[in-house]
């Protein structure tokens, strides 16, 4: 049978798509329309009361917790690619046998309730406030311990359309270090995996509300719920801010698995003219 047959009409796929359009728009435009109320109608009010410094003690939760989130994003971007990419790599070339069950103990914590997660942190978290201190950095650790799926997955992808294990022994027998096979093999190779895996932790960061309220740090997620009690136009402007960055991440995401293709493949036709 002709697979295009199974294919759906054109048209069906137009409505399909317009109708997951209508689902998400309908919430999303609910919101900014809420954010625009006013007593004499709609205006921009609520959304310059943001940036008015008469209300910076009132929103400046927000602006604490929204820093605190870029830290622990940054930190978890790099748990991500110093410590989990590496290992992947490793597993890949010198441990294939493991890579099962490793790949088993990297998706259990999406299996693990958030909470379940926190009850087993919270005595380790003892011993790390008392070494390295309380500060906020230190969720990165659990949020590391979350992302370790979504990233696992992404990166893991990439690697398995490479050929990783002729790259790096071909590099090697040039006379390459193990860190330059890394940064200057490995990496350009699996560049739209790792892209997608720190774009998706920070998503996931920047979304986190109860490791941190459970373990009481401060986050953006956090900082909208103090403030929101107050000021429930804020919350809900600063979420509709969340979803518009998370829509810019995917569509970073989309782009950077289109050209990678095409740029390789460019990259081979000149090396194959020279």
């Amino acid at each position: 049978m002709n697979g295009q047959g199974l294919a759906p009409h054109p048209l069906t796929r137009w409505v399909i798509g317009l109708v997951i359009v209508g689902l998400f728009a309908i919430p999303i435009v609910s919101m900014a329309e809420y954010t625009l109320r006013d007593v004499d109608g709609h205006s921009l009010v609520h959304w310059a009361a943001l940036v008015d410094p008469a209300n910076a003690a009132k929103y400046r939760p927000i602006w604490i917790g929204l820093g605190n989130s870029l830290v622990l994003a940054l930190v978890t971007v790099a748990i991500v690619l110093l410590l989990l990419a590496p290992t992947m790599v490793l597993v890949a070339l010198r441990f294939p046998r493991l890579r099962r069950p490793f790949e088993f103990l990297v998706l259990l914590p999406i299996t693990i309730p958030a909470i379940v997660l926190v009850v087993g942190l919270a005595p380790i978290y003892l011993v790390i406030g008392r070494t390295f201190g309380t500060g906020v950095w230190a969720l990165a650790f659990a949020y590391g311990i979350t992302v370790l799926p979504f990233a696992y997955r992404s990166i893991q992808a990439s690697m398995d359309a490479t050929d990783v294990r002729t790259l790096s022994e071909a590099a090697r027998s040039l006379g390459a270090s193990w860190p330059t096979v890394l940064l200057r093999v490995l990496a350009p190779n699996l560049r739209t995996g790792l892209i997608a895996a720190s774009l998706i932790s920070v998503a996931v960061v920047l979304g986190e509300f109860t490791i941190a309220s459970l373990l009481n740090r401060q986050n953006l997620q956090t900082a909208l719920v103090v403030v929101g009690k107050q000021d429930p136009y804020a919350s809900v402007i600063l979420s509709l801010l969340a979803l518009a960055f998370a829509f810019v991440l995917l569509v970073a995401i989309g782009r950077a698995g289109r050209r990678t293709p095409g740029r390789a493949a460019h990259r081979s036709r000149k090396e194959g003219r020279s």
